[in-house]
């Protein structure tokens, strides 16, 4: 799928020039997308999962059969990508994604993709490749840009820093009741060592660990709705002259 001579293309909602800009952090499944994206739009402003990114590396390299091994190859994937801003929208309000001018949006969030994304998100190569174009993203202003890096590493003079924080059985359970399951304590079992995992991986990575920036402001979001920590960081957004 999606392989060809072209380079893949990537195109995201259309990007609005602004000054503000807001910084998210945080662990997997910690809720970044669904606040980030809620957020902009209780802000009038634009929103990036630089996740999505990474995951679009991922996507391509699994079907193109590339090594998760092989740096080289996973660098050359993330050095070919093109970011676009399109406009276009999933009925589940993403982004919609293509590579070589095919869909690929429904598949970056599959199970192959979750278990391969940390270890791809590890290569120096495929960070140094994306990072810039986050920042040419972010250099219009104007937006919410939500990752595991962001504060500490992509945007480090961000006028705000959020770190969204959550225990690793709060987000299990948040992940187990999005994806639907069938109420199995197996299956919620399984999601809480993934996230254990993948949170090892991400804090203890000599490259761009996951932490909070030394300027954050941590957000605790367990027993806590959607709406009741978008308008925490609301106010904390107008106290930082932001919102």
């Amino acid at each position: 799928m999606c392989r060809g001579t072209g380079a893949p293309r990537i195109l995201f909602g259309t990007m609005h020039a602004r000054a503000r800009i807001i910084a998210m952090d945080g662990p997997v499944a910690s809720g970044k997308s669904t606040v980030g994206r809620a957020l902009a739009k209780r802000l009038g402003l634009c929103f990036l999962d630089t996740g999505v990114m990474y995951r679009a590396v991922t996507r391509v390299a699994l079907d193109w059969g590339v090594g998760l091994s092989d740096d080289a190859a996973l660098t050359k994937i993330a050095q070919a990508m093109q970011f676009d801003f399109s406009g276009a929208m999933t009925p589940d309000d993403l982004p919609v994604i293509r590579c070589e001018g095919k869909e690929i949006s429904a598949t970056l969030f599959a199970a192959d993709v979750d278990r391969a994304v940390s270890q791809v998100s590890a290569v120096r190569g495929v960070r140094d490749a994306l990072v810039p174009k986050q920042r040419e993203i972010a250099a219009a202003g104007g937006i919410v840009m939500v990752g595991r890096d962001i504060g500490t590493v992509v945007l480090t003079h961000a006028p705000l820093k959020i770190y969204l924080w959550a225990s690793v059985e709060e987000r299990a359970r948040r992940r187990y009741e999005e994806r639907g399951a069938n109420g199995a304590a197996a299956e919620y079992e399984v999601i809480l060592a993934d996230l254990r995992r993948r949170d090892d991986l991400d804090s203890t990575r000599a490259l761009s660990p996951l932490t909070a920036a030394a300027d954050a402001v941590v957000v605790e979001t367990d027993g806590l709705t959607i709406a009741q920590v978008v308008e925490r960081i609301v106010d904390i957004a107008k106290k930082a002259g932001v919102a």
